[in-house]
């Protein structure tokens, strides 16, 4: 694929935006991350000179952002075993095991999903980057279950397009601290960096989004509620940010305030909580339109035995 060279006229609504969000609309398929460094790279030019990620842009500035040729990928396969729940020529949807990194960063240059899918030794996606060949959305470390990836940049961006425009159905299970009353609630708290703890995300932030989630109470057990989660809106540790803002942290979520076990009574279960080496948050259900046949699709990831064996040794409330 040759380099792509991508021209944009500013409209007088756009007067003011930050270069690299003013291309991260016109160009939903790339990360702000990838356009800063393209920007950095000297291969965004405001009115013919090279511009940097945060300068404001002008009404009828012209903005050109040049995509380089894509370079084969310096990652080294892992055949690390995936649960691929199904696969075509366009993409693949698989059930992510909790722990694994979905692609290569800080900390985290081996053993990612990633790797696991240039094993495969098949075409992905290459959107993303050469780090994020078929990536597509990702999950935490710590959250299990389904996911999509991409095997083709037609099927990645009509993917993406999905993402963006909420049409993507995500169901979630999530294992939370305390007993909530109801059947039904939902939070709508705008999310961002929080100012004092750079590692988390909450509303006491500085650059606040939009985030939206709806919960439902599946079953209360003494102690604890299992919750199904439908986010409205795609924010980073959105439901995580949301549950630790109205008191019920997931369990074994030790940044959002959710590694409790020590405050359980001594026996097998404090010993479970203990032994849980992640927290309790699993994407259970994903719906979307398949980008080539327009047929709607939804996939679910089975609840993995960590969890199901946590589960059931929970006394339901009310009941012994």
């Amino acid at each position: 694929m040759a380099a792509a060279e991508h021209r944009f006229v500013v409209v007088a609504e756009e007067d003011g935006l930050r270069l690299d969000r003013f291309l991260a609309a016109k160009l939903p398929d790339l990360s702000r991350s990838y356009i800063q460094k393209l920007a950095r790279e000297g291969r965004v030019a405001v009115d013919s000179r090279t511009s940097r990620p945060a300068q404001a842009v002008r009404t009828t500035q012209v903005v050109i952002l040049t995509i380089p040729e894509p370079v084969p990928t310096v990652i080294e396969p892992e055949a690390i075993p995936l649960e691929i729940l199904y696969e075509d020529c366009d993409l693949v949807v698989l059930n992510k095991r909790a722990g694994m990194v979905v692609h290569p960063g800080a900390g985290s240059r081996r053993g990612t999903l990633v790797h696991a899918l240039l094993a495969r030794g098949e075409q992905w996606s290459t959107i993303g980057g050469e780090e994020r060949p078929g990536i597509v959305h990702r999950l935490d470390r710590g959250t299990s279950g389904v996911m999509l990836v991409a095997r083709n940049d037609r099927a990645h961006r009509g993917l993406s397009t999905q993402f963006r425009d909420r049409t993507v159905e995500k169901t979630y299970l999530a294992l939370v601290w305390g007993s909530i009353h109801g059947g039904r609630f939902q939070v709508d708290a705008p999310l961002g960096r929080d100012r004092v703890h750079r590692k988390r995300i909450s509303s006491r932030t500085s650059h606040p989004r939009s985030a939206s989630t709806e919960f439902f109470v599946r079953e209360r057990y003494t102690g604890f509620t299992l919750v199904e989660a439908r986010p409205k809106t795609g924010r980073t540790h959105q439901i995580r940010a949301h549950l630790k803002s109205v008191g019920h942290p997931i369990v074994g979520d030790a940044e959002y305030g959710g590694d409790r076990w020590r405050g359980t009574p001594p026996g097998p279960l404090q010993d479970r909580l203990a032994g849980l080496k992640r927290f309790a948050l699993h994407a259970l259900r994903l719906s979307f339109t398949h980008p080539r046949t327009s047929e709607r699709m939804t996939f679910e990831a089975p609840v993995p035995p960590e969890l199901d064996d946590l589960i059931r040794a929970l006394p339901i409330e009310g009941r012994g």
